[in-house]
Formats: C-alpha cells, sequence, structure tokens
C-alpha cells in the first residue's frame, strides 16, 4: 500500500520544528528532585497540580494496565487537551518527542514527552499501536447502551469524581490520551483495542509547559486482555492493576533558556469587524 505525506508539515523554525537536543537532556539530566509520588488503585481516578517545568511519570508499577489522562491548564481549564488536533499535529499514537496540544483559541504544547519505554513496540500484525489518541474514555452512557446495565467505575466517571475537589465538573472531562494502550483501526475501518504491551516497571513520561491540571483513570478494562462488550464479556476484574505517578522537579540550570509557551498568536477577527456596535463580515482580502 502506498504511503501519502501528512497534511501537517514540519517547516524549520516552526511551531512544529522541535528542539530535540532540549528535551533529551530533560531525560538524562542528573539531579531531579521527587516532589510527589502516589499510587492510584484499580477503578479510581486521581488529580494532581504540575507546576510548568517538572517532569510527570506515569509507571505501571505492577504489569500491564490502560490509564486514561486529561490535562488542564491550572489556571483555565477551558484550555485542555486537544486529541483531535494532536492527532493530526504528531499523530494517532504518541511517543517521545510527540507534544499533546491544546484547544482553541490556546493551541500550545501542554506538555512534549521525554521517554517512553514502549517506544519499540512500533506497529503491531494488526496495525495496532500504543498510547493511543485515536479512540476515548470509556464511560457509563455507552455502557448503557450496549449492555443496559449501570456502572459507575467507567473512566469518565473515575475522572469526573478526580476532578470535583479542584472545582471541575463532568463538563470538562474530555477525550483522553489512553496510555499503555494499543489500538488501531481493522479492515472495515472501525476501531480495535487489545491487550496492554506494559510490563511491571514501564513508563511515560512528559515534561509540563506550563502550569497544568491532570488526572488519570486506571481504566477497568485493566490490561485490556477480556472483551469488554459483545457475546463473550466478561467482568476484568482480574486483569486490572494500579498505576502509578511521579512528579519530578528539574535543576533550574538544565531548564536555562526555556519558557512556556505562548498561546497562538491569531487573535481572533474570525473576518468580523465592529461598526457602530454591531458586528459586521469583514470582505475577504480587505
Amino acid at each position: 500500500m502506498k504511503d501519502f505525506p501528512a497534511a501537517y508539515q514540519v517547516s524549520k523554525g516552526s511551531a512544529l520544528d522541535l528542539d530535540r537536543p532540549f528535551y533529551a537532556r530533560l531525560a538524562e539530566a542528573p539531579g531531579r528532585e521527587l516532589v510527589e509520588s502516589f499510587t492510584i488503585p484499580i477503578r479510581t481516578g486521581r488529580a494532581w497540580e504540575v507546576p510548568a517545568g517538572h517532569v510527570v511519570r506515569v509507571v505501571a508499577p505492577e504489569g500491564p494496565q490502560v490509564g486514561d489522562l486529561n490535562i488542564w491548564n491550572r489556571h483555565d481549564p477551558r484550555e485542555r487537551l486537544w486529541a483531535a488536533r494532536t492527532r493530526q499535529l504528531q499523530g494517532a499514537h504518541v511517543t517521545t518527542f510527540d507534544r499533546l496540544w491544546s484547544t482553541l483559541p490556546f493551541l500550545r504544547p501542554l506538555v512534549t514527552i521525554t521517554a517512553d519505554t514502549l517506544a519499540g513496540y512500533g506497529t503491531d500484525e494488526y496495525g495496532g499501536r500504543v498510547h493511543d489518541l485515536l479512540g476515548t474514555r470509556c464511560d457509563p452512557y455507552v455502557n448503557k447502551l450496549l449492555t443496559g446495565q449501570d456502572f459507575h467505575f467507567h473512566c469518565h466517571s473515575n475522572l469526573v469524581r478526580a476532578v470535583l475537589p479542584f472545582g471541575l465538573t463532568e463538563f470538562d472531562v474530555h477525550d483522553v490520551l489512553n496510555v499503555f494502550q494499543v489500538t488501531g483501526l481493522n479492515h472495515d475501518d472501525l476501531y480495535f483495542m487489545r491487550d496492554c504491551p506494559a510490563k511491571a516497571g514501564d513508563f511515560l513520561e512528559f515534561f509540563a509547559e506550563i502550569d497544568l491540571l491532570c488526572a488519570l483513570s486506571t481504566c477497568p478494562g485493566g490490561d485490556l486482555s477480556v472483551p469488554l462488550w459483545g457475546p463473550d464479556a466478561r467482568d476484568p476484574i482480574e486483569v486490572c492493576r494500579p498505576l502509578a505517578v511521579e512528579v519530578y522537579r528539574l535543576d533550574p540550570a538544565v531548564l536555562a533558556g526555556w519558557s512556556s509557551p505562548q498561546v497562538a498568536p491569531y487573535r481572533g477577527g474570525h473576518g468580523l469587524r465592529a461598526e457602530k456596535g454591531w458586528w459586521e463580515e469583514t470582505p475577504a482580502g480587505a
């Protein structure tokens, strides 16, 4: 099958032209200080703050387990992870040196991935790849539609409960990065999920480009080795495992010359202009 070039191309000096040596140094720099660590039990979620310039590591401490990650600007939750645009700019699956981008009108990198122990997974025989932006979180609404049953510990619900102490609600929970999850599209162009390849100690690590609020759910599907819907579905509780989070402060010397990215320079005219208190359309080219 022929390959076709990506729509969004990297030009030298553009916003997509990443300084890879800088981010490689962040991953390897000595002297990082562990400032927070915790474990998220099975079928739960937790939210936490991350100051700009810190590194977050999501770890599979006991073996394969999928986690659903949300990210917001800590000071303005209207700015949050934009999975669709990130798919276009970086890929439907992400790894080291990829960035997770924020929603309009902000459109800037929220985080940059600095390390990924599953980077070598590549593409499997089914076309599956790891760290998925292709799908989204499991939720009790689709579960009710498909099974007729209520279940309150889907990733959507776990994230809802996690962010309530930070003043956010269900309306703030958004499309996720599925950490450690392998997905793809089959020959019928339908989304598939397969068993998680993570082993004990595997991790995904990212650098906070701005002050963040993060939330992570330990998926109730566990390692996704058990069918969740359909005729063979069963409760996958026996393949559910915790996830761990570690937050590190970096030596300021390592960050010399770095600053948080500014929001997109477009200032939102949208082809309109103010005229005598009314908004009128601006002719093309005016």
